[in-house]
Formats: structure tokens, sequence, C-alpha cells
């Protein structure tokens, strides 16, 4: 007898006296429990070996095959500059071979996915401005740059309460100074902290000492104050240039920017407001706006028409990451 029959042949008298002595009740089990016991994983393998993979594996590999997503690299865009990746997503092909071997034949398989992460990632990509999330991240970011407006803030907190929605605020940093409290309690509703520098200056036009100062002088204040870890710098304005960008990476800060901008300083109709983002905003959308009569008053109606194109809202963090949406795995 050759050395297979004879694996076999081992394997199978095992099989036929547990099961006459009532220990397992069906061959799936028995494979479950002598891969998984102490000392017995080559039994497993020789029983695979001898009999080629059964079809629950071949299936699951199979679907495995079919439905994974490859992820996406971050990239630097001629027009966008830098843009994070977007994870994959595949079956775990052993994880849900596993688990299924628990159930019943008749029991519908139950598979188990994994992300998969991009070769490159946004760190990657040296100092560019940011101003956009992936496209294929069905994700979109309030981007709320706080330097005056007090009035406006508690009422968009109390919105963005009962929407269950999370915003990424840049504070100024003497706004900062001035408004402790108010910081906190935008920060105790679960918010995003952020820079906007210290005094609202136009960066590009600063020494390399003065933005420096800008920026580190808020970020200071963001520990100090409120405890914050500081990863995004958002210029006054949108007035930067390559210096600025430098600056805030040395200082572990990416600057970020925005896709689509409320204008509300203008002040606009709340409901031309709406109509704007409901119009523009698509997947990976940064939407600029402050604490105003304007976004105050349309920042209901943005989510809802967001969330009627299939986007999920998130803080800037979130939306940048390279991580996917929940619920957006291949089922």
């Amino acid at each position: 007898m050759g050395n297979q029959s004879k694996k076999l042949a081992a394997v199978l008298v095992g099989m036929a006296a547990v099961i006459l002595v009532g220990q397992v009740g069906s061959v799936r089990t028995y494979i479950t429990e002598i891969r998984d016991g102490p000392g017995t994983q080559n039994a497993f393998d020789m029983f695979k070996e001898a009999t080629g993979e059964d079809q629950l594996l071949s299936a699951i590999r199979d679907k495995a095959a079919e439905t994974k997503i490859a992820p996406v690299n971050a990239r630097v865009d001629r027009v966008w500059k830098a843009i994070p990746g977007y994870n994959g997503i595949e079956i775990d092909v052993e994880a849900t071979y596993r688990k299924a071997l628990g159930g019943t034949l008749n029991t519908k398989i139950a598979y188990v996915y994994r992300q998969t992460v991009p070769e490159i990632q946004l760190k990657d990509l040296g100092a560019h401005p940011i101003y956009r999330g992936n496209a294929e991240k069905p994700m979109v970011s309030f981007m709320i740059n706080v330097a005056w407006g007090n009035e406006f803030i508690i009422p968009m907190l109390d919105t963005l309460d009962a929407e269950k929605v999370k915003a990424t605020f840049f504070l100024d940093g003497s706004w900062l100074s001035r408004n402790e409290e108010l910081a906190k309690e935008i920060q105790k509703r679960g918010h995003e902290l952020s820079n906007h520098a210290y005094s609202h200056p136009n960066m590009s036009r600063l020494s390399t000492e003065r933005a420096k100062l800008e920026i580190s002088k808020t970020q200071d204040l963001l520990k100090e104050k409120l405890g914050v870890e500081n990863h995004w710098f958002a210029p006054p304005s949108g007035d930067f240039n390559q210096q600025t960008v430098d600056i805030a990476s040395g200082m572990g800060l990416q600057t970020v920017l925005w896709t689509l901008d409320t204008v509300d300083w203008r002040k606009p109709s709340s409901a031309s407001v709406v109509a704007k983002i409901a119009k523009n905003v698509e997947a990976g959308t940064l939407i600029l706006m402050h604490p105003t009569a304007a976004s105050s008053g349309a920042l209901k109606g943005m989510i809802d028409s967001i969330r009627a194109k299939g986007l999920t809202l998130g803080t800037v963090s979130e939306t940048l990451s390279s991580e996917r949406v929940k619920g957006s795995a291949v089922e």
C-alpha cells in the first residue's frame, strides 16, 4: 500500500471509530476537531492531501475570487493634489471555511471578510495639499472653520446631534484662547478639532518663522486646553504656498482644503446653500462652512441631500483614511 493510501486509511479508520462511539455527529465536526486539536494539524492536512479539497472549500475559493475588490493606492493628482487610497476587501477563505465547518450541510455560508491595505498610503506621498477624499469611498465631511460666529455654534451642534453626524471644526487659535468653554462644548459633542492657524493670516505672505508660529501656537493650545493631538491644518481663507505645506508637514500636520465651498460668508440664503450642495456633492467631498446664519439654517437640508445620494457623513480623518465605509463590503 502506497503512502497516500496509508494516510487515507488512517484518517478514515479514525473517523469511523469516533462516529461509532457517538463523539461527533458529522464528518465536518470531526475534521474541525482533528484540525483544531493540539498536535493534529498534520492529520487535517493528510485528509486534504488524500481526498483533495472538498466542495465547500472549493465553493468558498470560487466566491472569493469572484468578489475580491483590490485596494486603490493613494496618488498625487494634477488637479486635486494628494488623494488618499482606499482599502480593498476580500473573503477570508480560511476563516470562512473554519466557520462553515461548524454548520450543517444546509446552512448558508456566512462569509468572513477582511480589508486589504493599499501599497501606497497618503502618508507616503510627501508634502502635498489635500482637497478631497478618494472618489471610491462614499463618505463626505463638513469642515467648519471657526474664528467668529459664536451665536450659531450651539444651534449647529444641536442639528448635528439630532442627525447623529460628526464634523471637523478647524479652530482659529486666538478664538480658542478666548472661547475655551465653547471649544470644550464642541469637543464634548464628539466632534474632531483641528488647526486653523492663530490669527487668521494669509499664510503665503508670511516669513518662515511667522508661519511656524501661527501653526505651532494653535497646535500647542489644542494640546494644552483640550488634550487634542492635532493632525490637520486648514489655511485661513485657503491661502497657502508650498512653504506652508512643508512647514505643516514638518510639524506632523497635513494641509487640508475643501472640495466644495458654501461661500456662507457672503450671506446667501440657506435654500441656495442646500441646492448647491445637493447638486455638486459626491463621494470624497470636503464641504467648507462657517458658523453663520446661512450654514446653520442649511445644515439639516445639506445632511438630507447628502444622504439622499447614498453618501455617509464622517469627520475629515474618517473621510481621508483608507478604511472602507461600514456596510460597503461585498455581501
